[in-house]
């Protein structure tokens, strides 16, 4: 198995590295690529819908960013613990129909000893804007 740095047990600074690296990757929109942050049978709850494994991450992502286009995210360390890391964030899309919407919400995450992530736990919420109001660009 390989290491996947910055490994559990998180210091502040490697909690905020782990951070920034899921922000960069979910703004590449590779749902390929994000799935490798992830172990083989990770555990999802994202908003109503539960997946397990890349597979379904995959599936997930691909049809995530089909929907919501020109996805633009942030995200913010809330909390760490050992190999635990809560995060906020913000991310900003538009639909087929160029309606903008900003979406915010909370993640739990809890990775194994190399690092990859175990579980996911999403709540989102969704706010209509108007396209002069969009903040991450």
């Amino acid at each position: 198995m390989v290491d996947h740095p910055p490994l559990p047990p998180f210091t502040a600074a490697s909690a905020i590295q782990k951070v920034r690296l899921a922000e960069d990757a979910w703004n590449s929109r590779d749902p390929a690529n994000v799935s490798l942050a992830y172990t083989q049978d990770t555990y999802w709850r994202n908003r109503a819908e539960f997946l397990t494994g890349r597979t379904e991450v995959v599936e997930f992502l691909s049809r995530k960013w089909a929907r919501e286009r020109d996805y633009r995210l942030i995200k913010e360390l809330w909390a760490y613990l050992e190999n635990r890391i809560a995060v906020l964030y913000a991310y900003e899309w538009h639909d087929d129909s160029f309606n903008w919407f900003r979406s915010y919400g909370t993640e739990n995450w809890e990775f194994n000893e190399h690092s990859l992530m175990h579980q996911r736990f999403a709540c989102i919420n969704d706010l209509p804007i108007a396209e002069a109001d969009r903040r991450f660009h």
